[in-house]
């Protein structure tokens, strides 16, 4: 599950996105560079191969570990994408493209945000989408919605099956896990479904900060964003934490947790991208980006609670997460100094990843962290320690 929003400007868009999704997950930033290919060249997409176009733009990726495609990206053209799942009342393919396939193709392959609809809807049309989208289940799968902006606009693009809609954005535009263009979503949306990802009450949140302001801070905000009055997350039995955009895993009917975070301010002058390159923007830090310029967040992560940065920032999450309201104060005043300080002076990326790292060791060696109870539902503990013991991460000092 997914929040989205987009806020068109004259001479400015801000784009805020939070990938949520199962919990060991890992997602991390991925560069790849303009290429060309032979004629009648392929590319192998997640479950799909289809013809290569002769010549691809340089890309930034947020991409789940396991995938060809991506949940965000950008391209050195200022196109920036964020996909959400949406579910509908068409038929559900067991192979086609799926939802990050088609991100990642129409970035490598748009100058604009309007090309990069026309590639998305030519290719739903010519290859399908369906597959498998799930890492803990792999027959989980489901349709997509879209919002594509680029250094002048953006647009808001919702797919059932092989159908699709499409309207420009004016001013602020939010999507989560329903569909919610007038008349295409009254005619395809599955409405059980979507009433148990919560995402009206997500969305209403992203509406209200995108009007609020459209300072990137405030982006950072809402990405961390627990629902009307609440700091911390707030678990029900059925969905966990799925009311908020800042999503925390632990229902018993579904559950997601933010694995990646993502903010980008496109003007003509040129872009710059935030990044958490973590699960949990509540816990983690907000680092500059850039697409032609490469950075090295450390090994690539896996499946398992590896030494990679993803992983890493991870146990520190998971601690915090026993008990909040404990928690917090021993980090949020330094990370929000810090990231003001950023804002000001963006950083050069390897500088963010390592003053990063430099904190999280600081604050995972604080006492008061060592000594937490868990205080969450017991329905969230069993949740969790579940997961812990498929990552490997059972038994640990911070789990």
């Amino acid at each position: 599950m997914c929040d989205t929003v987009a806020i068109v400007e004259p001479g400015r868009v801000v784009f805020a996105k939070n990938s949520d999704r199962d919990p060991n997950e890992a997602q991390f930033p991925d560069w790849y560079p303009r290429c060309t290919y032979p004629a009648d060249s392929v590319v192998r997409c997640t479950w799909l191969e289809i013809p290569q176009v002769r010549e691809t733009r340089a890309v930034l990726l947020s991409r789940p570990f396991w995938m060809w495609g991506a949940e965000i990206g950008a391209n050195e053209d200022g196109v920036v994408i964020g996909n959400e799942a949406v579910f509908t009342n068409q038929p559900y393919a067991p192979t086609g493209l799926t939802g990050m396939d088609l991100l990642r193709l129409a970035l490598e392959r748009a100058r604009n945000a309007r090309d990069a609809c026309r590639v998305i809807t030519s290719l739903l049309e010519t290859h399908g989408q369906g597959g498998g989208c799930g890492y803990e289940n792999r027959r989980f799968t489901y349709h997509n919605s879209f919002i594509v902006v680029d250094r002048g606009g953006g647009y808001v693009l919702e797919t059932a099956g092989r159908h699709w809609a499409c309207e420009p954005i004016q001013g602020v535009a939010a999507i989560s896990n329903g569909l919610m263009l007038p008349g295409f979503a009254e005619k395809y949306r599955d409405r059980f479904k979507t009433a148990v990802t919560g995402c009206n009450a997500r969305r209403v949140r992203s509406i209200m900060y995108g009007c609020s302001s459209s300072s990137v801070e405030n982006m950072f905000a809402l990405l961390r964003d627990h629902g009307a009055d609440r700091r911390y997350p707030r678990y029900r039995l059925g969905n966990g934490g799925m009311s908020a955009p800042c999503m925390h895993a632990g229902g018993i009917l579904a559950a997601s947790q933010t694995t990646a975070s993502w903010v980008s301010e496109l003007k003509p002058e040129g872009d710059l991208h935030w990044v958490t390159a973590t699960a949990a923007p509540c816990t983690s830090l907000f680092k500059p980006v850039h697409v032609l310029r490469p950075a090295d967040f450390g090994p690539l992560p896996e499946a398992t609670g590896d030494k990679g940065f993803w992983w890493m920032h991870e146990r520190f999450h998971r601690l915090v997460m026993k008990d909040p309201e404990a928690a917090f104060p021993v980090f949020e005043e330094e990370r929000n100094a810090v990231e003001q300080e950023w804002l000001r002076r963006p950083p050069h990326t390897r500088t963010a990843v390592r003053k990063h790292l430099e904190l999280l060791q600081a604050w995972m060696e604080t006492p008061s962290l060592q000594t937490l109870n868990d205080k969450r539902p017991r329905f969230v503990r069993s949740y969790w320690k579940k997961q812990n013991k498929r990552c490997g991460l059972q038994g640990t000092a911070t789990c």
